[in-house]
């Protein structure tokens, strides 16, 4: 009954027959779902149309508009807001096909919206095209019933202490597998670049990671990531929340570990490149924190306590095989003398393209302070 009470009551409507419809033949027509990030800078909204013949490029995918005065992007007066398509996927839901479509948002002047960060990350991204920049980002996500507390815990009260959830197996120690198991096969699909899963620390969490990725790929596939993760839940009927820190106390909080490397980085002897650039992501810590969340750090202060496998959002540090600390050196890296390096200080709902342009500003176009150069007229 503590089950059935925490999930929506569109999980429970007879799949079956949605599947009977799901099978009627299209005579040659395409359905487009088109996706955007909306005024939040962290949801996604949707909505669907018809083409008369499958797009076999983002080309052939036409413009469309919505009303920006829903979506927290608009006046009212002045609402229409334009989707510039710009990567396409297989539409795992209802099939080829059908497909989705990852949009930028442009404003009734076609300049970016606020929440469009997009816009710069590609500017700074071809800027940096020659170090071959990859990456790979690690998402963190709770699983929530729509009465807001963590699906599968007791209606009362807490489970046992972590120690047995992380990779966890038996149905004392994980909740919700189904729901994980159905997004990964989804986003392979779909075309997503995921590469792995896992339990996490606290029951009810989970992580999937998206890369290696090149420039603006990787948050292009890691917001598609998200909307079919959202989709996914919400056909089972719970939520999955990337707060950084769903539960207070002792519980270890979410976050969006990114993994990067440019070519140089890459080869042998590139252990001295990476040293470069984390010295210059020392330098530059506050700016970085303060782009690692939608509130300019004030999210990503509930979970970098200097607790729960992280580093102290005052400080920064680095170190090899330490969870603890800012950027990490993976053990393997350091025997090697080349790879890449993980920064564990994004939060779980940062936007993947700000901190990929972050990084890139500080590492390979060697910014510094918290002012960020525009390169429009360059």
């Amino acid at each position: 009954r503590a089950v059935a009470m925490s999930v929506s009551h569109s999980s429970r409507l007879n799949k079956l027959v949605r599947e009977q419809y799901m099978r009627l033949p299209q005579d040659g027509l395409v359905q487009v779902t088109y996706v955007w990030i909306d005024g939040s800078g962290e949801g996604v909204r949707c909505k669907s149309r018809t083409l008369d013949k499958e797009p076999k490029s983002i080309e052939d995918v036409p413009e469309w508009n919505f009303d920006g005065s829903s979506t927290a992007q608009a006046e009212g007066s002045n609402s229409d807001m334009f989707l510039v398509p710009i990567c396409m996927f297989r539409d795992p839901f209802c099939l080829d096909p059908n497909k989705l479509v990852l949009c930028e948002v442009l404003k009734y002047n076609r300049k970016p919206a606020e929440t469009n960060l997009r816009h710069t990350c590609k500017k700074v991204m071809d800027l940096v095209k020659d170090s071959h920049p990859w990456f790979g980002m690690e998402q963190e996500y709770t699983l929530l019933g729509i009465n807001g507390h963590p699906y599968g815990w007791p209606d009362n009260g807490f489970p046992g202490p972590q120690g047995p959830y992380y990779c966890g197996v038996g149905a004392d120690k994980v909740y919700g597998r189904d729901i994980v198991e159905s997004h990964y096969k989804a986003c392979l699909y779909a075309g997503v670049k995921i590469c792995g899963t896992n339990a996490e620390v606290m029951p009810s969490q989970w992580e999937f990671q998206v890369g290696p990725c090149e420039g603006i790929e990787m948050g292009d596939h890691l917001w598609m990531a998200r909307f079919i993760l959202h989709r996914v839940c919400e056909d089972f009927g719970v939520v999955a929340t990337l707060d950084p820190k769903p539960m207070t106390g002792n519980w270890n909080g979410a976050g969006c570990h990114t993994n990067y490397s440019t070519e140089e980085m890459r080869r042998e002897g590139g252990l001295k490149h990476i040293e470069a650039a984390i010295e210059k992501l020392s330098k530059r810590h506050d700016y970085h924190i303060c782009v690692y969340d939608p509130r300019g750090g004030r999210d990503n202060s509930r979970r970098l306590t200097g607790h729960h496998e992280t580093s102290n959002i005052f400080e920064f540090s680095a170190g090899v095989a330490n969870r603890g600390a800012s950027i990490r050196i993976p053990r393997q890296v350091g025997q090697d003398g080349y790879g890449y390096f993980e920064d564990r200080r994004p939060a779980a709902n940062c936007d993947p393209y700000a901190v990929t342009e972050a990084i890139m500003r500080t590492t390979v176009l060697n910014e510094t302070g918290v002012e960020t150069k525009d390169y429009a007229d360059h």
